[in-house]
């Protein structure tokens, strides 16, 4: 029983030690995507970013969510990577029922 208990304290330290920070941040972009390259040259910029986990893009809301590993990349990285290929990206933030576009 004493070893069973040891091993289960032992995986939980493991597991907290092991925790990955993950964050989930939506940007809009200026100029604005409108076709399905813009998507595509968006992706292909991020998804070779370090700690970049998932990423989904929006035509119709004019929105990138991603997620990323905050160990890794913070989203300023994320947001000065987009520039890069010419996008200027801001944050957007959710206020009641309807979406407030936020400045960087």
């Amino acid at each position: 029983m004493k070893k069973i208990f040891i091993l289960l304290a032992s995986i939980f330290v493991i597991a907290t030690l092991t925790a990955k920070d993950i964050r989930t941040v939506t940007l809009t972009t200026q100029p604005q995507m409108h076709c399905a390259n813009c998507e595509t040259k968006i992706k292909n910029q991020l998804r070779f970013e370090k700690g970049v986990k998932r990423i989904d893009t929006n035509v119709e809301k004019q929105t990138i969510v991603i997620q990323y590993d905050a160990e890794r990349i913070s989203s300023d990285l994320l947001i000065k990577s987009l520039a890069k290929i010419g996008y200027k990206a801001s944050p957007v933030t959710n206020v009641g029922n309807g979406e407030k576009r936020g400045a960087k």
